[in-house]
């Protein structure tokens, strides 16, 4: 009976582990400062180096802090300060490009986003939601400033800004602004920028986001751009074996957990 409740136990404990880790679709590649996530109505938690994060998170950004997400298919985005970003939708599957899709909010603060796989490969599958617009990633580096209005620079490719009032397209080394979702994106000179938004474009800039050995080589959406399961992970899966095999242990067996 109690080999039975064992085994019962662990595969219950090894499926959700490792369904956790199938359903994670990025990576926290750098963390500094105060950086929180959460899904849904969970509380957020700290966030640390190394841990995966899916679908439906939330990250949040203190005062002085920032956060590097690398997705599976190496798309990177940079999180400023006082930033708020929630990954809406991701599916990344390497031999099926009619599948990919990348879906993404920044409700405040500021962001980097050097597109991956999915926007090289499949550029309309990929979108940056903000209050006053969609942005259309085409193969871009791009970075977007919220301080009502939005702002926008294109540091390589190019983006498309739509609203209710049309789409703007903004090629390498432009600048644009768009003040609300009923208006048209426009073109800016840096002269005319505000200092909060120069100063965000500024530190954003400077970050080094170079594509990940592993970019483009995930396998159905679980590991790649150098975002194997994380180190929190890893942790949990192995005090998961040694418990495991300390109850079957007690009962006089012994239980072989395969993880292929």
């Amino acid at each position: 009976m109690l080999r039975s409740h064992a085994l019962s136990w662990a595969s219950g404990i090894w499926a959700y582990l490792f369904a956790s880790v199938a359903l994670a679709n990025g990576v926290f590649q750098g963390v500094t400062g105060e950086v929180k996530a959460g899904i849904g109505s969970e509380a957020p938690v700290d966030a640390s180096a190394g841990e995966r994060f899916r679908p439906g998170t939330t990250v949040t950004t203190g005062a002085n802090s920032r956060a590097v997400l690398r997705f599976d298919d190496g798309h990177a985005i940079v999180l400023h300060e006082n930033t708020e970003f929630r990954l809406t939708g991701y599916r990344f599957n390497r031999d099926r490009p009619q599948e990919d899709s990348f879906a993404a909010e920044l409700v405040k603060g500021a962001l980097r986003s050097v597109t991956g796989l999915i926007g090289q490969r499949s550029g309309n599958r990929v979108s940056l939601s903000v209050p006053q617009a969609t942005i259309g990633i085409r193969g871009a580096d791009f970075m977007v400033v919220l301080v009502n209005p939005a702002y926008v620079s294109v540091l390589k490719g190019a983006v498309g800004v739509t609203n209710a009032a049309g789409t703007v397209t903004f090629d390498a080394g432009t600048l644009g602004t768009v003040a609300a979702a009923t208006t048209l994106a426009a073109p800016i000179a840096a002269s005319a920028l505000p200092a909060e938004a120069s100063a965000a474009f500024g530190s954003l800039s400077s970050v080094a986001v170079g594509a990940s050995a592993g970019s483009g080589g995930a396998s159905a959406g679980t590991t790649g751009a150098g975002a194997s399961a994380g180190g929190g992970v890893s942790a949990t899966v192995a005090a998961v074996a040694a418990a495991v095999a300390g109850i079957a242990s007690a009962a006089g067996h012994t239980v072989t957990a395969n993880h292929h």
